[in-house]
C-alpha cells in the first residue's frame, strides 16, 4: 500500500466554522435552547457530544445529535470554503505518489459533502473518531505523517507512531500543539508543500 499523509478535516483542511455557526442557530430555532454559535466554533476540534453537553441536559444528547446533523447537511456544507493552502497542499502529496487520508472527528457521511461540495479527493475518509480513537485508522490507512489544528489531533499522531504536522489555524496555539507532541508545527498549510518534500523524499512511498 502506498503511503499516505493523513489530515484532520475542521480547521485543518477547511474552513467549516460559518457553516457550523449556521448548523447551530438553525438547531436553536428548532429545540428553543440557545446554543453560543459564536462560541462553539471558537473550539472546533472535540466530538459533537462535547459541545452539546455545553447547552443541553444529558436525557436530550443523543436526539439533539440526530437533530444536528439533519441540520448539518443542509444549513453547514455550502457555506464551507478550503483553508488557505489546502488546494495546494494537497497537490503537493499527489506528486509525491503518496495518498490523502482524512481522519476526522465528523461523521464520515457528513465529511464526504464537505469533501465533494469542495471537491477535495481522499482516498480514504474516516470518520466519527478523536484523539486516540484515531490512532487506529491512522495505522490502518499507511498514514506516514498526520497533520491537525488540534492537540487531540497531535495525541493521536502520537498513539499511531507517526510524526504530527501541527497547523496553527485552529483553537490551539503552537506551543500547545508542540507540547502535545507535534513534531513540526506550520502557521498554515501554505507551508505543508515545502515541509513534506523535505521529509517525504528519502522515506517515498512504498508499494
Amino acid at each position: 500500500m502506498t503511503q499516505a499523509v493523513g489530515f484532520d478535516l475542521d480547521m485543518t483542511l477547511i474552513d467549516s466554522r460559518p457553516g457550523i455557526r449556521a448548523a447551530y442557530q438553525a438547531l436553536t430555532a428548532e429545540t428553543g435552547v440557545f446554543v453560543d454559535a459564536d462560541l462553539a466554533v471558537s473550539r472546533l476540534g472535540p466530538p459533537l457530544r462535547t459541545e452539546l453537553r455545553h447547552w443541553f441536559p444529558a436525557e436530550q444528547i443523543e436526539q439533539t445529535v440526530t437533530t444536528y446533523r439533519a441540520l448539518y447537511a443542509e444549513y453547514a456544507i455550502a457555506p464551507t470554503v478550503p483553508m488557505p493552502g489546502a488546494a495546494e497542499a494537497l497537490a503537493a502529496v499527489r506528486e509525491l505518489g503518496l495518498r490523502v487520508v482524512v481522519v476526522t472527528s465528523k461523521l464520515g457521511r457528513l465529511a464526504r459533502l464537505h469533501l465533494d461540495h469542495l471537491g477535495i479527493v481522499a482516498d480514504e475518509v474516516a470518520g466519527d473518531l478523536f484523539a486516540e480513537g484515531k490512532a487506529t485508522a491512522i495505522t490502518k490507512h499507511g498514514v506516514g505523517w498526520y497533520v491537525g489544528d488540534h492537540v487531540a489531533d497531535m495525541v493521536a499522531a502520537r498513539t499511531a507512531g507517526v510524526p504530527g504536522i501541527g497547523v496553527a489555524t485552529g483553537p490551539c496555539p503552537p506551543d500547545e500543539l508542540r507540547a502535545a507532541g507535534a513534531a513540526y508545527v506550520l502557521k498554515d498549510l501554505t507551508g505543508l508543500p515545502g515541509l513534506l518534500r523535505e521529509i517525504a523524499v528519502g522515506s517515498g512511498p512504498t508499494a
